[in-house]
């Protein structure tokens, strides 16, 4: 079934300006330009019910590829193919990988940071904000690892430049929204950054999308991740 209402699973429609909506789980009233075409409305904070179990699940991972992660992150059941869980889902997939790769950190610590400060990107920001939340998680990763603030010199640029990266490789790709696909492309992104400025190499591999049909937006051939673009991959997997 392809995802879209988390209530009836109809399409949704985005609004050229806020309405007053009612959450159709919680009740919470709040603007918003997103609602199904019936009418459901889901804040962002329902969205991502259960979203706190990811730091059980990194704390447990072992894998330095932060991909493989992000894919653990994906099956459980509080990740939808779309939603603003995905805006902390990159940031953790990628300290965790950083974390297994031998990079010194203290990952719970830096896990419960990231949690936080990606609950705030509200869904939609890559149409309405100009800058897609998955690349923005990015940069949450390095702002995170390197301790940045306001106010510091290095850290800031090396976090401005992560989100830069990640969000030109998605306005290279264009639209509509995919959240999958935009998060492949911030957290390979990610993984060329940290080898270059931090010399620690996160692993990665050959990354395959097989939730394309539960994206009615999916833009198929044009995705890098799609099937269609991986025929060796195909091959292997029938030959297995």
């Amino acid at each position: 079934m392809n995802e879209e209402c988390l209530i009836c699973g109809s399409p949704l429609q985005y609004l050229e300006t806020d309405e007053m909506m009612e959450c159709a789980i919680c009740g919470r009233k709040e603007l918003s330009k997103t609602k199904c075409i019936h009418g459901h409305y889901v804040c962002n904070e329902c969205h991502m019910a259960g979203l706190d179990s990811i730091i059980g699940l990194c704390l447990k991972e072992e894998s330095a590829d932060p991909v493989s992660i992000l894919e653990d992150m994906m099956n459980l059941d509080f990740c939808h193919m779309h939603g603003p869980e995905h805006h902390v889902m990159c940031a953790a997939a990628l300290l965790s990988a950083y974390h297994n790769a031998g990079g010194q950190i203290n990952l719970e610590e830096k896990l419960k940071e990231v949690l936080r400060r990606g609950r705030s990107v509200p869904g939609g920001a890559c149409g309405f904000w100009g800058a897609c939340g998955a690349a923005i998680s990015s940069g949450i990763f390095i702002s995170v690892l390197t301790g940045s603030t306001p106010l510091a010199e290095e850290p800031f640029a090396l976090s401005n430049e992560m989100t830069s990266r990640s969000l030109a490789k998605i306005a290279e790709t264009g639209g509509p929204r995919c959240c999958k696909r935009n998060s492949y492309l911030s957290i390979l992104a990610a993984c060329e950054f940290v080898k270059e400025h931090f010399g620690i190499e996160m692993k990665t591999h050959e990354t395959v999308c097989f939730r394309s049909h539960q994206n009615n937006q999916c833009i198929g051939k044009r995705c890098p991740f799609s099937l269609a673009n991986h025929p060796s991959f195909v091959k292997n997997e029938k030959d297995s």
